[in-house]
């Protein structure tokens, strides 16, 4: 028997109010818990996407940023962030840094299930060639902004996608400037 994974509940400034099963908190009504999203880039400024790997429970085989999850209680989200890049692309960022928070709901019509999370953004730079965890990973890409408008008319994204990356946008141009993210 497995041990069920953890999340930290939240209130909407962010403060801990308790911890909920990783399932249960994605059930409806869904329940407010902490999360993260990393942005990393290359060294010409291209956003390395990930596709989910099918056999994930929730958004299966569709598009999103480079990586996504959840601290564990009391895991500070950056040391979370950087934990989860090394175990699902295989590679360690060579920056990291902060790009904000954002907090939404979004139900996923798919699974029936919800994203309801207070997410901390982080954006950064990876120089080595992602070795994808197929657990996780179907495939990846690297792709400029031209590029990722191109694949989002075309392919299925997570539906928190557009929510991150916009509330990270700040954080972006500071770490991927010539980009024109």
């Amino acid at each position: 028997m497995t041990t069920p994974i953890m999340l930290e509940l939240v209130d909407e400034d962010g403060v801990t109010t308790g911890t909920a099963e990783k399932l249960s908190a994605h059930q409806p009504p869904g329940h407010l818990h902490r999360a993260f999203s990393v942005f990393l880039f290359d060294d010409t400024g291209r956003l390395l996407l990930q596709r989910r790997a099918l056999g994930k429970y929730h958004s299966p085989g569709v598009w999103s940023n480079t990586c996504c999850g959840h601290p564990y209680p009391g895991e500070p989200p950056f040391v979370a962030a950087a934990r989860r890049v090394g175990e699902e692309l295989g590679v360690a960022p060579v920056l990291l840094a902060e790009a904000g928070t954002v907090t939404y709901r979004h139900p996923d019509p798919a699974s029936g299930l919800v994203e309801s999370e207070y997410n901390h953004l982080f954006a950064g730079l990876v120089r080595a060639e992602p070795r994808p965890d197929p657990a996780e990973i179907a495939e990846t890409a690297f792709v400029t902004p031209d590029e990722l408008a191109a694949r989002h008319a075309r392919d299925p994204f997570s539906a928190w996608f557009l929510t991150v990356l916009d509330a990270a946008r700040d954080g972006i141009r500071a770490v991927a400037p010539e980009a024109g993210w």
